[in-house]
């Protein structure tokens, strides 16, 4: 939705920079994703050091999504104010 509303009532930096944030934030989650199951792969038991390697990159997609919120909060705030 606030994508639509930035393509429609903003100009087109706005666009890409949510659209761009998306993208990043997906990329992220799928890295988290990868290292995970390649982590598990090749250390089937419980092992400290794999841990802190998970812990790491969940970290990291923790991050992105924070940085995808306020993107997305500001260019709702940014949409909104256009609306009235």
């Amino acid at each position: 939705m606030i994508l639509l509303g930035c393509f429609y009532y903003r100009q087109w930096l706005d666009f890409s920079i949510v659209f761009l944030s998306t993208g990043l934030m997906l990329v992220a989650e799928m890295f988290n994703t990868t290292i995970e199951a390649l982590c598990d792969f090749l250390e089937p038991q419980e092992n400290a050091k794999i841990g802190i390697i998970k812990d790491i990159a969940a970290a990291a997609a923790g991050i992105s999504i924070l940085v995808w919120g306020v993107v997305l909060s500001l260019e709702a705030v940014h949409v909104w104010q256009g609306l009235r």
